[in-house]
């Protein structure tokens, strides 16, 4: 017996920041799987600096927090039928969040970037001509719900995108574009890859799940496919938590 969701987005142009790695590739390969021309972004020079298989998408170098790189991408875009803001990282430049300069540059970073590419890219989105309305998702974090004090500045540049996710969804309704949110659990990714070298600590965060083990890339990428679908039509403004039932315990 199978259960199995397939998407056909054939034709439709979608454009991943940071989908080079962990949760973004995922999402970026599940696209071009359904049939998307995926156009990913990236920190390095080019798709060959990458250990992961790039050859499936086309790529730009973009720094989130370089103004002129982001307009740049945009002046590029002319119709897009789904913008997934993944591009973020916590400690940026391996700086202390709790420093005020190093918390303006998580906002900058993880929030600012994703505002100014998605205002940007609206009136390629408004230009969509996809089922379902063309659509906006980005990837939060639990910590936009839940104290992580370790990384405050990220905590807080999550939060304010579930806040931006909302009113965006209200601004641009009667336009035809949909903008959702995905909160990812604990899933199996570089980024927590550390954490898994301290046997406790993972298992400290995995008990804090009812379901008691790590998500999966793949998982993510299924939800954010199905907020970009026709399936999902009449969602806009919601957060989705995949998180293994964290938010619930």
């Amino acid at each position: 017996m199978t259960n199995t969701c397939t998407f056909d987005f054939s034709g439709a142009a979608v454009l991943v920041t940071g989908g080079t790695s962990g949760i973004g590739h995922a999402i970026a390969t599940a696209f071009a799987d359904a049939g998307a021309s995926v156009l990913v972004t990236g920190t390095r020079a080019a798709a060959a600096d990458y250990d992961t298989d790039l050859s499936a998408f086309a790529f730009r170098q973009v720094e989130m927090r370089d103004r002129d790189a982001v307009d740049a991408l945009v002046a590029e875009l002319d119709v897009l039928d789904v913008l997934v803001n993944n591009a973020g990282a916590n400690f940026p430049d391996g700086r202390d969040e709790w420093e005020p300069d190093a918390f303006a540059a998580s906002l900058a970073l993880n929030l600012e970037g994703a505002m100014r590419l998605t205002m940007g890219v609206g009136d390629a989105l408004k230009a969509s001509s996809l089922a379902g309305g063309a659509s906006v998702v980005s990837i939060v974090s639990m910590g936009s719900f839940r104290a992580v004090p370790v990384v405050p500045g990220y905590c807080a540049s999550k939060a304010a995108l579930v806040s931006l996710t909302q009113n965006l969804a209200v601004r641009w309704v009667a336009d035809g574009v949909r903008v959702n949110a995905v909160a990812p659990g604990l899933i199996d990714t570089p980024m927590t890859a550390p954490m898994q070298a301290y046997p406790p600590l993972l298992e400290s965060e995995i008990a804090k799940a009812p379901m008691a083990r790590m998500g999966t890339t793949e998982e993510i990428a299924g939800s954010v496919l199905f907020l970009s679908s026709a399936a999902a039509s009449y969602i806009t403004g919601t957060v989705l938590a995949v998180d293994g039932g964290f938010l619930a315990s």
